[in-house]
């Protein structure tokens, strides 16, 4: 591997649609909170560098809770989160070393060593990738009062995961020119920055249908089924 890679893990979110009182990322999986599952993933992969953006209050939590109490060596860094996702990215990118970052959601514990090393190759040759898989439902567009105004194809139809993983410099021209532009507009994921303001096409990875991101309460049972079903005797640790 010629390029070096920082894996930075967005924790700084609250999750208000979990309903609880806990932040999902520090939600109990299986014993161990969920942020755990991620940090040991990139931990035992071949990325050199793991850069935790976290709020300013959990900072010390997570240093002493997990980082310290589980021995992950690979954390580097503590970064202050922004008050949306996008400035949690922007503030890691501004730390970090390496030549490709991969940004994951603290809250996909169920992501594994294979997939990110999947991903760390073929960084060798794209400037830009992504996980994703095919989804399963027929899409509807629907308008503003709830009625159906298309259908598109479901074959050309992907999920976006995480990690999603860019040339640093190139992730870092996006950001620039977003702020230049100072719209209010904001993509949800790294990818859609790429799109709208670089020239570089961004390929698809396909991910798993375990990689889910917890977002609802019904998700913590699911992802407890995964993990403890999950093999995959590529990755060390699982």
């Amino acid at each position: 591997m010629n390029k070096s890679v920082t894996a930075i893990i967005l924790a700084a979110g609250n999750g208000s649609r979990m309903q609880s009182a806990q932040k999902k990322q520090f939600m109990e999986l299986n014993g161990k909170p969920c942020l755990y599952y991620s940090l040991r993933a990139f931990e035992n992969s071949s990325v050199e560098e793991i850069l935790l953006v976290l709020s300013k209050e959990d900072i010390s939590y997570c240093k002493k809770e997990i980082v310290e109490k589980y021995g992950f060596k690979k954390v580097k860094g503590y970064i202050e989160g922004g008050a949306e996702r996008i400035w949690s990215v922007r503030n890691g990118l501004k730390e970090a070393s390496g030549d490709v970052v991969m940004i994951h959601d603290g809250a996909r514990p169920c992501i594994t060593t294979s997939k990110i090393e999947e991903c760390r190759c073929a960084s060798e040759k794209e400037d830009a990738l992504i996980l994703a898989v095919p989804v399963k439902d027929t899409i509807k567009k629907v308008d503003e009062e709830g009625y159906i105004q298309g259908t598109p194809q479901r074959n050309t139809l992907y999920a976006a995961q995480t990690p999603q993983v860019f040339n640093k410099e190139l992730l870092r021209s996006a950001y620039e020119a977003m702020a230049k532009e100072e719209s209010s507009v904001f993509s949800t994921d790294d990818a859609g920055l790429i799109e709208r303001y670089t020239h570089r096409r961004v390929r698809v990875i396909e991910g798993s249908y375990y990689n889910l991101k917890l977002t609802t309460p019904e998700d913590l049972k699911i992802a407890e089924n995964f993990l403890k079903n999950l093999v995959d005797n590529s990755a060390k640790g699982w």
